[in-house]
């Protein structure tokens, strides 16, 4: 019987054609013999983390959330960059999974991040701060499995190399082990 790697992507744009949700697709699509790429939906219908909704009757969505990401071997991040910064819907995605603290889903949970966007750096502050976060909340984030791509003078979608440098992050959290202790 041959085991299936699964992996959350986790997409910070709300945008139904954005290159970023294309990107998830993509790897979705082309993901490795033994991985399975999930796309999270309904970020969008997170309400924003507060601890007081928090409690016995958690929202729906975050509870679907958390059960998703719970139950996946590993987590990839594909976002764009707001104004320097990860957009507020993944954030937004993280504090839930982050709680209860020092048990919420992503602990534990091998971690990645890529995304490009139409400027030099590629999204590079926002996944700095997205691997942060969610290093913060408990994930092992993998050497190797952050890429900020830029896409103002490739296509990204159709570009081999840029693909195929996408697709090594999603092999290196399939692959990752954890240390030993």
């Amino acid at each position: 019987m041959t085991t299936q790697t699964r992996i959350v992507a986790l997409v910070g744009s709300l945008r139904a054609d954005s290159l970023n949700r294309r990107i998830s697709e993509a790897l979705r699509d082309q993901a490795p013999e033994g991985v399975v790429v999930e796309i999270a939906e309904g970020l969008d219908s997170l309400p924003f983390y507060n601890e007081d909704l928090d409690g016995e009757a958690v929202p729906a969505a975050a509870a679907t959330l958390r059960e998703l990401v719970g139950n996946a071997d590993a987590v990839l991040a594909v976002t764009p960059e707001y104004n320097g910064t990860m957009p507020a819907v993944l954030n937004n995605a993280i504090d839930w999974l982050s709680r209860p603290y020092g048990a919420g889903a992503l602990v534990a949970k091998p971690f990645g991040v890529v995304g490009a966007t139409p400027t030099p750096y590629g999204g590079k502050w926002a996944h700095a701060d997205t691997a942060r976060s969610a290093g913060i909340a408990g994930a092992i984030v993998v050497d190797g499995a952050v890429h900020s791509q830029s896409a103002l003078e490739v296509d990204v979608l159709e570009d081999v190399e840029v693909l195929e440098r996408l697709q090594a992050v999603v092999a290196s959290l399939a692959a990752f082990q954890p240390a030993a202790a």
